[in-house]
């Protein structure tokens, strides 16, 4: 298939495009960097340049095309409190715009396009139940949250008419790095903890005693993901996945990356807040139904392909 990939040069995009070029896929790489600017490295047929904001460049770049992953969005929770017009511009108006793009390339090319999108473990909140499975009534508490919700009803919806097929796959936390991409955003905790082994940043700040616990994914394993999530991805249908692998503890993490990098990692401890002590992914689902697990999620490996990353010598 020829898969555009929005996003395509981020931190999970890079490794999603590896995943669909290894599986046979002719990929079309979307950034709205300037015509012009210099891209990095990707097995990608062709690099289109737009924006989710501009519909007629989404026209564009949709033309031809059989299948979309579609991964860019603003992503930071704390950041949405503050800009939450913005968050709902791109998030809920972008991903309705491409929608709306592929809908009509649908119609004109005579076959209804694929989409597998990129949602999030923030669209349920804090559940009580644990692990938290593709059942739980969603609940965001941020903006962020609310507007990735209303993206995957907004695609849903097109589903459920029969206009195109969609995937959504509601990753928890994501990180270690494939061919050197790691995740550059400090405000998460594996990366600010290499960054403090690497010498990038001063410290890591903890929240009460750091035993509150989330789940990690491999951005690896959430590429293989996406691949088998467009293969299973049928027009008039649609599905919603979690994915997730390995529970950890702040300290957990801080503990297991003095360990794998050999050096000491200084912690600024604050008062706890109010926040839940657990949130895990109940993954049952998405091995059922698309045969997926996770084979690189340990959280050594997880944090050990994060500093090989940011510790690599640049060329």
């Amino acid at each position: 298939m020829r898969v555009l990939v929005t996003g395509a040069y981020g931190f999970v995009g890079n490794a999603v495009v590896r995943r669909l070029a290894d599986a046979g896929h002719d990929v079309v790489a979307m950034t709205h960097r300037p015509v012009g600017a210099s891209l990095p490295t990707a097995p990608v047929v062709e690099a289109v340049h737009a924006d989710l904001l501009h519909p007629e460049q989404l026209r564009q770049a949709v033309r031809g095309i059989d299948a979309v992953c579609h991964l860019a969005a603003l992503t930071r929770v704390r950041e949405s409190f503050e800009r939450p017009d913005e968050y709902e511009a791109v998030n809920l108006g972008g991903t309705e715009a491409l929608v709306e793009a592929c809908l009509a390339e649908g119609a004109s090319a005579g076959r209804p396009l694929r989409i597998v999108q990129a949602s999030t473990a923030a669209v349920y909140g804090v559940p009580e139940r644990q692990p938290i499975d593709e059942q739980t009534p969603p609940r965001p508490t941020s903006p962020y949250g609310r507007t990735k919700l209303a993206a995957d009803e907004a695609l849903i919806g097109q589903a459920a008419s029969g206009a195109v097929g969609a995937v959504v796959l509601r990753a928890f936390n994501i990180s270690g790095s494939v061919a050197g991409v790691g995740d550059p955003d400090l405000t998460r905790i594996i990366p600010k903890a290499v960054a403090v082994a690497a010498g990038q940043a001063l410290h890591v700040d903890i929240n009460g005693d750091g035993s509150a616990v989330r789940d990690f994914v491999h951005v690896d394993d959430l590429a293989r993901a996406y691949v088998l999530g467009l293969q299973a991805c049928e027009p008039g249908t649609h599905a919603v996945y979690n994915v997730g692998a390995t529970g950890a503890s702040v300290s957990d993490i801080v503990a297991v990356t003095e360990r794998v990098t050999g050096r000491p990692i200084s912690v600024v401890h604050h008062p706890p807040k109010d926040e839940p002590p657990t949130l895990l992914a109940d993954t049952a689902l998405v091995r059922r139904e698309l045969g997926w697990k996770p084979e690189r999620s340990s959280l050594d490996e997880i944090i050990a392909d994060a500093w090989t990353a940011v510790s690599a010598p640049r060329s």
